[in-house]
């Protein structure tokens, strides 16, 4: 079946986004606001865009309200943030930061997450988080009202101790951080225990194997 994405309603087209891109990583975002209190919100349209330099982003969605989402105009404002990465031993309290919560109401005492001092950004991280990445604003793009494509540049990464291989080369036990990924709709998310590996083929081993029999054409 065909789906013609401009003319589809946007609640439409954003279930059939999410439900077919997924998993999506998730980033439970601290900020912090005009008056110095820290903001923490889930994202799952986010990702790494590159290592050297180290860039992440991250869309922010409109508020219900029709206005900027605080992370966004946290950003905007100050220019610095924090990705959490989100664990099994997260999820329900990242679940919590979601609530609909008045203006000035901090969600991370909410879900009863503990914050720590960020080393290179003023904005904490979130202590219960296994990973946390410290950003600085690059640029953003907007292609719609009150919504905000943020590029930033990684300065800085914290990984819990106990899952990490080798310093030097920056090795993590990546099963064992038990991340999870959101899935279809609001509500689904999906654990990385399902996990399987294939070896990337090289066009001089499938020669050496007879897969091939003459060298590639070139353009």
């Amino acid at each position: 079946m065909q789906f013609d994405i401009e003319g589809m309603a946007p609640a439409d087209r954003y279930e059939l986004l999410l439900g077919t891109i997924v998993p999506r990583p998730i980033a439970l975002i601290t900020t912090l606001g005009a008056n110095g209190g820290v903001n923490a919100a889930p994202y799952s349209l986010f990702n790494v865009m590159g290592h050297d330099p180290a860039v992440a982003m991250v869309s922010v969605l409109p508020h219900p309200e029709g206005r900027f989402k605080d992370t966004a105009t946290n950003i905007l404002a100050t220019k610095e943030f924090v990705i959490n990465l989100v664990s099994e031993a997260v999820a329900e309290a990242m679940n919590i930061t979601c609530i609909d919560a008045p203006p000035g109401m901090n969600e991370l005492e909410l879900a009863g997450l503990n914050t720590a001092v960020s080393l290179k950004v003023k904005p904490p991280r979130v202590s219960e988080s296994p990973v946390a990445f410290e950003c600085r604003f690059l640029t953003s793009l907007s292609f719609g009202p009150n919504q905000l494509i943020v590029a930033a540049q990684i300065v800085h990464a914290y990984v819990e101790d106990r899952f990490v291989r080798n310093h030097a080369r920056g090795l993590v036990d990546t099963p064992q951080l038990k991340l999870i990924g959101a899935m279809h709709g609001a509500k689904w998310y999906s654990k990385l225990s399902g996990r399987f590996a294939m070896e990337r083929p090289t066009w001089a081993g499938w020669v050496r194997e007879g897969k091939v029999n003459r060298a590639p054409i070139s353009s």
